[in-house]
């Protein structure tokens, strides 16, 4: 990544995080115990039985969903590149007396940091457009899990991204590139994806876009093998101010668009067992 796109990233999430500590309901967490964020507990039929493994979740920012995978009975450990966001995830989990662990490093130094022999390497809403190489993250991941683990990643359809969601029309018009190639797209917003909770101090960010097909191209040439590839019509977050909440926090466009564009995908693949021959 350019020394200068990183150092952006890094200022903007940083100054996200009061923003996000304020927003997140982490209190919840401290005074239920069987509380999970709604991230987890969307995955969590998926994931099945946690009890015991060993689990790296990437970028986990202020870890509400690292301390909820802990609660479904892993030994899990959060990295972020943000020292301000772990500070958070650090005390929300001493706060709840959860055992999550988490380690600052860059995701590209991830083996060096926390190691490998995961059974499972977990990474969920709003990833994909940070990485400036999907190649390397593969490689990564592949390096983290033991022979048998498995790779779990949900975000945002790449397609989605394409889309304006700034419209006073609400009509479905794709403005930005599908194939982003590697030179990353550079934003300038003081609001964040949690609504009119306060301003971020460091606006500018850099994102680069992936299309689906070199996400899961990166993946099975780390040597991993796909086993599943869902795409689906809700997200966590709203993506566009149109878009319909239920009551369980997901938001969908109306049901006049649901057809017509993907909302997110879910990619699962496994370490083979054995080297292929």
């Amino acid at each position: 990544m350019d020394a200068d796109a990183r150092a952006a990233n890094l200022a903007n999430w940083e100054s996200r995080v009061p923003v996000h500590a304020a927003s997140y309901g982490l209190d919840r967490f401290v005074e239920d115990s069987d509380h999970l964020s709604e991230v987890v507990r969307d995955d969590s039929p998926a994931l099945g039985d946690l009890t015991g493994l060993r689990v790296a979740h990437l970028q986990c920012h202020l870890g509400t969903d690292t301390v909820s995978l802990a609660r479904l009975g892993a030994d899990v450990v959060g990295l972020d590149f943000s020292p301000s966001a772990l500070e958070v995830a650090r005390d929300l989990a001493d706060r709840a007396g959860n055992n999550a662990r988490f380690v600052q490093a860059d995701l590209y130094d991830a083996v060096e940091a926390i190691g490998d022999g995961f059974d499972l390497v977990y990474t969920t809403v709003g990833i994909v457009a940070w990485l400036p190489s999907m190649a390397r993250w593969a490689t990564v991941v592949a390096a983290l899990l033991a022979p048998g683990g498995r790779l779990y990643l949900r975000d945002g359809h790449p397609m989605l991204m394409t889309l304006d969601e700034t419209r006073d029309d609400q009509q479905l018009v794709v403005t930005h590139p599908y194939f982003g190639g590697s030179e990353p797209k550079r934003w300038e917003d003081d609001t964040s994806y949690v609504g009119e909770a306060g301003a971020i101090s460091s606006p500018v960010c850099y994102e680069w876009s992936h299309p689906l097909s070199e996400i899961v191209q990166a993946v099975i040439d780390a040597g991993l093998v796909v086993t599943r590839l869902h795409e689906g019509d809700t997200l966590n977050w709203a993506f566009a101010p149109w878009m319909e909440a239920d009551d369980e926090g997901h938001y969908r466009f109306p049901a006049q668009q649901r057809a017509l564009v993907p909302t997110e995908f879910t990619l699962e693949a496994v370490r083979p067992r054995q080297a292929p021959t």
